[in-house]
């Protein structure tokens, strides 16, 4: 019995020595890799196909984030603008209800592969016990309803950053892509107000608790008046280079550099139109949006409803074959303008997988390796490496942390 002890307990120092050797001798330490935007739909755990635990059709699943090294990501609450009334804010917010119980449902799962994370600290401590780790970031505030105890609520749920808008205006703020079929003001008219004062009281909260503040969607009026607002770092989690590809989407110069002077992060995002600019697939992808919403009976395309049906992805293999998606390089490109403006220490990368999200080269959480081989070809150093794919972004997170601790020590 006790030889059998003693065979057994060699194993596992045999395990736990090869498990703590991540790489061969010689080759540098694979850094900490964490994407900031993660997209769920709304049928997420509920179906096998989308159950992230398995073998599903999810850009991200557990599965393809151990292979390709992704170890930890923000999985976002992300609800379409509706009407500011009392029943579209009641829909908004019972929809991210039904996103955070799948995220609840997803760790409830897999306690032996992933866990939650609510501090940089707890990001860290994961990864040293070989875990993943799973994070929250609200995409559009307008699932807060209108009310600002939903962001304590939201906090309390793990909610660790605001998006404070997405396509479409809304109670907090004007959007880089407003609904001016809809009667909305055009970006950067005299209607383009910025942030509302219910966004600034927003801000103000969430910079109390410590939630990370994400302007990517905002319109560019609205990014400046959130780093006015906000009394700590603020993040784009998934924006790219306006100097590369003119779109209302990306982030100019100017914002850029006003971004790292406060300390934060923008995220470089692998979404094809920003980071190519490419209007024969944007035409083309929008064509095939609207025949299969009318297929469906729809009168409008919806990404949550009509991605997964055999007619758009059908149809969107043939664009990919006449309109190929931007490229690995092409991304890395936005990556190097980002760290030369703003500086090395405000650059991290974003997917936006399972929302749109995904180029040549990173096409699923499985690729995510390639990310930082790319980084490696082109010269950057190991620690620079690190940075750009998670440290600059828990460096931000643990700095908006010690502002909210600070305030709340100010006011006791």
């Amino acid at each position: 019995m006790n030889a059998m002890i003693r065979s057994s307990i060699s194993v596992l120092a045999l395990a736990l020595l090869a498990a703590c050797a991540s790489t061969a001798p010689g080759k540098p330490a694979r850094p900490l890799t964490l994407d900031t935007h993660v997209d769920i739909p709304l049928d997420y755990m509920r179906q096998p196909r989308y159950d992230a635990g398995g073998d599903s059709v999810l850009q991200v699943d557990l599965g393809k984030m151990e292979r390709g090294g992704l170890d930890a990501a923000f999985f976002v609450i992300y609800v379409g603008q509706g009407p500011l009334t009392a029943e579209g804010y009641a829909d908004a917010v019972a929809q991210a209800e039904r996103k955070y119980s799948a995220i609840e449902l997803l760790l409830a799962n897999n306690p032996d592969r992933i866990r939650a994370a609510t501090s940089p600290q707890q990001v860290r401590d994961n990864h040293a016990q070989g875990l993943l780790s799973a994070m929250i970031g609200i995409e559009n505030g307008y699932s807060l309803g209108h009310d600002l105890a939903r962001i304590d609520a939201a906090y309390a749920r793990g909610a660790r950053y605001l998006g404070l808008v997405h396509a479409g205006n809304n109670d907090l703020c004007t959007s880089s892509a407003p609904n001016v079929d809809k009667g909305e003001p055009a970006w950067g008219s005299a209607g383009d107000t910025g942030m509302s004062e219910f966004g600034r009281a927003a801000v103000a909260r969430a910079n109390a608790l410590g939630i990370m503040v994400d302007i990517s969607h905002a319109s560019d009026n609205c990014m400046r008046d959130a780093l006015a607002a906000s009394k700590a770092p603020i993040i784009a989690s998934h924006s790219s280079a306006r100097a590369l590809v003119d779109h209302k989407r990306n982030i100019p110069d100017d914002l850029l550099r006003a971004i790292a002077a406060k300390g934060g992060v923008i995220q470089a995002v692998a979404y094809k139109e920003f980071v190519k600019h490419d209007p024969a697939r944007a035409a083309a992808e929008k064509a095939l949006q609207e025949q299969v919403a009318k297929q469906a009976g729809d009168g409008e395309y919806d990404g949550e409803k009509h991605d997964a049906l055999p007619a758009m992805i059908e149809g969107m293999a043939r664009i990919q074959q006449q309109h190929p998606l931007a490229t690995l390089d092409e991304y890395l490109d936005h990556i190097d303008h980002i760290a030369k403006v703003a500086g090395i220490d405000h650059v991290g990368i974003a997917a936006d997988f399972d929302g749109g999200g995904g180029i040549t080269g990173w096409m699923d959480a499985s690729q995510t390796g390639n990310v930082s081989a790319g980084l490696r070809k082109r010269g950057y150093s190991e620690a620079d490496i690190g940075k750009i794919l998670g440290g600059n972004l828990l460096r931000t997170w643990q700095a908006v942390i010690d502002e909210a601790a600070r305030e709340q020590a100010a006011a006791r």
